[in-house]
């Protein structure tokens, strides 16, 4: 892993795959690390023959850090439901944004884009804002943050708002392990124990509760992107479990209603999480639709020119 200048921050990034494969950017969730992938889920696609790019969210893992700036929750979302500018340090807009950045500072022109939960909402934003950079884009298990979604269980709501018992590494892996009980997947059992190591190893690589204050006020000083969603011309993959009670399944069906063309996935059993037992599903979705993506864009580029198209005779 390393780190690169990017959007005036800091991005710490790793690449893995052929370096000549089509680029696939994942974009994690809400005070993810890049970490929290499973090693099979981008390594499913650097065997497929993609070139991965994953990356730390600012405020996340060994990413930028806005230390000290705390925004008032409450305050954003008075502004927003006022119609005013939230006084936040960034946005999703800023988000979406970095990575964008991150591929121009890559030197990629354009990248297949995925994204988890906050980071689906941050790769549809990379879709609306930066068209040319997005090659497709892969909403999984998000939202178009419409307010008339319905909302979050209330056990998922009390499993994401509650806090751990200590600050040590142990009991803040203990309470990771019981929040995704609550919001996982029923379908797809996981080795608890195997779930508690990585949770461990990241408090290890960075355990940095004061970015997620900063992350959720991102998201809650980011409007709707309903209307936006509608304009998209691009290729895009919704991917949403129908055991979702963190953001409900009518939202990935609302993602891929608005966006014009869009392909819909519901998988049986899926929760808000990425499960090993899943990833051969998820994972497979995703080749099949980016390898399509790249066969119509290889028969687009061999087609003979026009005369008298694109400014050629």
């Amino acid at each position: 892993m390393t780190k690169i200048k990017a959007n005036g921050i800091e991005i710490e990034y790793e690449l893995s795959g052929p370096a000549n494969g089509p680029p696939l950017l994942l974009i994690m969730g809400y005070s993810s690390q890049m970490t929290s992938w499973p090693d099979e889920f981008h390594e499913a696609f650097a065997n497929a023959g993609f070139r991965v790019i994953r990356f730390d969210n600012r405020d996340t893992g060994l990413g930028h850090k806005h230390h000290g700036i705390l925004p008032d929750i409450r305050a954003a979302a008075k502004a927003m439901a006022e119609g005013k500018t939230p006084d936040v340090p960034y946005t999703l807009n800023d988000m979406a944004d970095d990575g964008a950045a991150l591929l121009d500072a890559l030197g990629i022109q354009s990248a297949h884009v995925a994204g988890a939960s906050m980071g689906g909402m941050i790769a549809q934003l990379m879709a609306i804002r930066h068209p040319a950079k997005v090659r497709s884009l892969i909403s999984l298990m998000s939202t178009t943050s419409d307010p008339s979604l319905p909302r979050s269980d209330p056990k998922a709501q009390e499993a994401m708002m509650s806090k751990p018992a200590a600050e040590d590494k142990d009991s803040v892996a203990d309470h990771a392990v019981k929040t995704r009980l609550v919001i996982g997947s029923p379908g797809f059992p996981e080795d608890q124990a195997k779930v508690r190591a990585r949770f461990a190893a990241n408090y290890d690589r960075s355990y940095y509760p004061e970015g997620a204050i900063r992350q959720w006020a991102a998201i809650m000083a980011t409007p709707t992107r309903t209307e936006q969603l509608k304009k998209l011309n691009v290729r895009a993959l919704v991917i949403h479990g129908d055991a979702d009670i963190l953001i409900h399944p009518d939202a990935g069906r609302h993602t891929a209603a608005l966006i014009p063309s869009a392909r819909l996935e519901i998988i049986k059993g899926w929760g808000h999480n990425m499960p090993i037992a899943a990833v051969p599903t998820i994972a497979g979705h995703m080749i099949d639709f980016m390898r399509e993506v790249e066969r119509d864009r290889a028969e687009a580029f061999a087609r003979p020119v026009t005369p008298g198209c694109c400014g050629r005779t």
